[in-house]
């Protein structure tokens, strides 16, 4: 059975899709830019760093890779492109999404390890949702800042609650 396995699937998938959203408005020479912070390319990096070293062998070795260099995916990356960043993105997810479909319900109480310490497939994969989550709104929040007023909304558009509502359907077929 794959009842919550497969929902926490649709989740990582809709913010797949919300990052891939965002980034898609950038224009190539704003996907490297430093805002103040991190750049959306860094973010990119880090995320599929993170998605790459802990879902690979998930089950049976520590999240945290020997092969994994952190620091280095917070490299300076102004000249980026949007081909090797969009591989780059793509790679972490495959390994992530690879590893989630292997995975039934009943490996969730099973015990994983993350840089030494263990905690069950569930706390693991609740984790890494939240972490990838945050870092996905990190890049829409850089995106809409980079767009302005030519931004399109990647959910309710201001003054348009109702007219949503109106229409249930659309929140099925919107969110996975």
């Amino acid at each position: 059975m794959r009842d919550i396995v497969s929902s926490l699937e649709r989740q990582w998938r809709y913010y797949k899709k919300l990052g891939e959203s965002a980034i898609e408005q950038v224009h190539d020479d704003e996907l490297g830019r430093d805002a103040g912070g991190n750049s959306i390319a860094v973010i990119v990096w880090h995320i599929a760093g993170n998605l790459k070293s802990r879902f690979t062998d998930f089950l049976t070795s520590d999240g945290e890779k020997p092969w994994r260099h952190r620091d280095s995916e917070f490299d300076d990356r102004s000249n980026i492109t949007r081909a090797v960043l969009l591989d780059k993105w793509n790679t972490g997810w495959s390994v992530l999404l690879g590893t989630l479909q292997a995975l039934s319900d009943e490996d969730l109480s099973r015990t994983v390890s993350i840089r030494g310490v263990n905690c069950r497939v569930h706390e693991a994969l609740h984790r890494a949702l939240a972490h990838t989550s945050y870092h996905v709104g990190q890049i829409v929040v850089l995106a809409k800042g980079f767009r302005k007023n030519e931004w399109k909304s990647l959910s309710i558009p201001r003054g348009k609650s109702e007219e949503y509502n109106d229409n249930p359907e659309r929140e099925k077929q919107a969110r996975f």
